[in-house]
């Protein structure tokens, strides 16, 4: 059986406890993790050491807290107050870990759902939307992933072009793919507003609403977004129910011969932080 779930985020205890529920075996099923695998929650390393056991039977795509921890360990950010980092970057194993997240996804396209930790621009195709994915995946696993974390966080770029490059090309992308909830019906990204689908303010639209947009008859498998709640949509399929801000961990259990058919299974999280 196929498993798509949302963000984790450290909290490996409502990770078991899912894992247990859906009765999870790795000989046997796949599993898709929509980013933000650790960060707020009390056991990110365990975290990543769970994720890890599964071999080739779990794969992820990197959300912003995956990039923050990247950040932090080359000096590129200063780690924030609420952050739950240290065990990872105090492991004797610090350099395994950030190699192991270097070599996860930005994007995946797999039974019949393209999987991003957030969102993804009204221009983009699915092609488009997995090239400029492996971009990034490329940067991510060279020479120059360093210097550009020192880069990497900006708002700008706020619109998609073509004739992008460089650093410019590679934060956009990034800010796309792993921060995006609003943005206004040209496809230029606001960061400012992280409430509800229903409480935009004028002139901006969540992401999946732009009218046009290339990906309208995609499946896409999405995190990120906390208070968006369910959505009623066969190819929308929001996961992030806020784990670690004392709501549940969701996973969606596809059949791979109905792709469009999904289970929701969730658990609730034991302990609760203060969202921010």
């Amino acid at each position: 059986m196929i498993y798509l779930m949302g963000d984790l985020q450290g909290c490996c205890d409502a990770f078991e406890r899912l894992l247990a529920e859906i009765g999870f075996s790795p000989s046997r099923d796949q599993l898709y993790l929509l980013g933000d695998l650790v960060n707020r929650g009390p056991a990110s390393l365990r975290t990543l050491e769970r994720i890890a056991s599964f071999g080739g039977a779990a794969q992820a795509v990197l959300g912003n807290h995956d990039l923050h921890l990247l950040a932090v360990a080359c000096g590129g950010r200063k780690a924030g107050k609420r952050d739950t980092l240290a065990i990872i970057l105090d492991s004797p194993k610090r350099d395994h870990w950030l190699h192991w997240l270097r070599h996860q996804h930005m994007a995946l396209h797999a039974h019949g759902w393209l999987m991003v930790h957030a969102g993804v621009l009204p221009q983009w195709s699915l092609a488009d939307t997995l090239a400029l994915a492996g971009e990034v995946e490329t940067l991510l696993r060279g020479p120059d992933l360093v210097a550009f974390l020192h880069q990497m966080y900006a708002n700008e770029p706020a619109r998609w072009d073509a004739h992008l490059q460089g650093t410019e090309r590679a934060r956009l992308i990034i800010n796309a793919l792993t921060r995006l909830r609003f943005c206004s019906a040209d496809g230029t990204m606001d960061f400012d507003v992280k409430e509800s689908a229903d409480d935009a303010p004028p002139g901006l639209l969540p992401w999946f609403n732009v009218p046009g947009r290339q990906t309208a008859d995609v499946p896409i498998a999405f995190g990120h977004w906390s208070t968006l709640g369910t959505l009623d949509r066969p190819r929308l399929l929001p996961l992030d129910t806020g784990c670690v801000w004392g709501g549940s961990l969701t996973a969606a259990r596809i059949d791979p011969r109905s792709p469009l058919q999904r289970e929701l299974i969730s658990v609730r999280c034991d302990r609760a932080q203060r969202p921010g």
